[in-house]
């Protein structure tokens, strides 16, 4: 796609999904959208003869199709002017959902010199008119593209400004303090302070702390894969392969009485009470060796290390003395510590707080899986805040604000030049200013908005 496109081109395209059904959506935009429908569409009631110019407007009529010989009812949901989400007038025309007829009635647009939209155009115009942030364009996508109610909520999230409102106040409060930088800089030779050294410092803290949180989010973001990672460990023969084909639904990993059978680990996508996950067993923990035995425990450090979940396992058979719930590894919130093989010990030997967990009997089960999607579900609001689009593309700018941010504390702190700190703070505001959109290049509109499709 194409951004330098004119945005004052009035486009159509089809904005339901494509194929037969009840209803489908046309949606226009563009100056000229008012004069098109005035000659395409026609109420159903005689007096409503001319549209609002003001207000939005909703009204059943028909279409005047070339080829057909019927009017199409159709119901028309009008925005006339710039108050619309693309910031120009705009129209959806709710029809019957026929192919054939919706690409009529596209058709007949295009002969009344309306162009075709391209992918993601019209979103692209709510950007271009300020309606939206680029995070927000981002979250539409993000919309369209969520394939569970994690991911859903994060983009729905993004899109009602969740990040938007952070970018907006972190830059108020460094423009406010550039303010005051510049003004002792315009009186530099008076005895006015616009802002103490102290409270310098602190602002300048304050706005690294919020810049270093929203770092460590996108950091988060982006080693995440699309689906929580869910990632079996524990001592060698705690029933890890057994608990995995039992949570996968399949033979996928060998079993056998003899400790250390699993020597690689083993991935596979399941879903856990509607949740998808990326299921991992590991080989169990032990001294690394050398040869194949060190490769197992290297894969097996970076499997937990990359997990959003880490199921523990210890078999219930063994003493309650050798359990451990520090299996070595940082995050206790990403631990879940359960008993396995639950079966064969009598339930007094299994300490109460400890989930117990038979894949024989499939005793305990059902409240593992609930516990995994609870502790998936509690965390996805702290760790995954941000779509992974935005925290891909915003990652190197918030590296560059805080690198900025860090230089500005050293010249504060030192007293040195103040024309030197103010140019690290314009440095950061452009970072953050890009992250927003509110810097951009052609190319950064065209990477985010060509991945949509035609009609959004």
């Amino acid at each position: 796609m194409a951004v330098h496109l004119h945005p004052d081109d009035t486009i159509a395209a089809l904005a339901s999904a494509p194929g037969p059904g009840m209803r489908g959506i046309i949606r226009i935009s563009g100056s000229a959208t008012n004069e098109v429908l005035e000659g395409f569409f026609t109420p159903a009631a005689a007096a409503d003869t001319s549209f609002p110019q003001s207000s939005p407007w909703c009204n059943a009529g028909t279409l005047r199709i070339s080829g057909i010989n019927q009017p199409v009812p159709v119901d028309l949901y009008l925005w006339p002017n710039r108050r619309s989400y693309t910031g120009q007038p705009l129209a959806e025309l709710h029809t019957i959902g026929s192919p054939p007829i919706l690409e009529a009635a596209l058709a007949e647009l295009f002969s009344r010199g309306v162009r075709p939209s391209q992918p993601g155009e019209f979103t692209l115009r709510a950007f271009l008119a300020g309606r939206i942030d680029l995070t927000q364009a981002e979250a539409v996508l993000g919309v369209i593209d969520a394939q569970s109610d994690g991911e859903l909520r994060t983009a729905l999230d993004q899109l009602a400004g969740g990040l938007s409102s952070q970018i907006v106040r972190l830059r108020g409060d460094l423009l406010d303090l550039l303010a005051d930088l510049e003004a002792g800089l315009d009186f530099a030779d008076e005895p006015i302070e616009f802002v103490s050294h102290v409270s310098l410092i602190g602002r300048l803290g304050l706005a690294r702390d919020a810049v270093v949180e929203l770092l460590e989010r996108a950091t988060q973001r982006t080693r995440s894969s699309a689906r929580p990672r869910v990632v079996l460990a524990g001592p060698p023969n705690a029933g890890k392969s057994t608990l995995f084909n039992l949570l996968a639904g399949a033979g996928t990993a060998l079993v056998s009485e003899t400790a250390g059978t699993t020597r690689d680990y083993l991935a596979v996508e399941a879903t856990l009470e509607g949740l998808s996950v990326e299921l991992i067993d590991t080989a169990g923990e032990q001294p690394a060796g050398d040869g194949i035995e060190h490769e197992a425990q290297l894969r097996r450090g970076e499997q937990i290390e990359r997990a959003d979940l880490v199921v523990w396992c210890q078999a219930a058979d063994q003493s309650a003395a050798s359990f451990s719930n520090e299996p070595g590894f940082a995050g206790q919130e990403r631990l879940l510590a359960i008993r396995t093989k639950c079966d064969l010990a009598a339930r007094t030997d299994i300490q109460p707080a400890v989930l117990a967990v038979s894949a024989h009997s499939g005793a305990g089960l059902p409240e593992l899986i609930s516990a995994i999607v609870a502790r998936l579900s509690s965390s996805a609001g702290d760790e995954r805040q941000l779509l992974g689009t935005t925290a891909a593309r915003s990652h190197d700018a918030l590296q560059k604000a805080r690198l900025a941010l860090d230089r500005a504390l050293d010249i504060a702190r030192n007293e040195s030049d103040q024309e030197l700190l103010a140019i690290e703070v314009r440095d950061t505001l452009d970072e953050l200013g890009a992250i927003a959109g509110e810097v951009y290049t052609d190319d950064i509109l065209d990477r985010i908005f060509s991945r949509f499709c035609i009609g959004k």
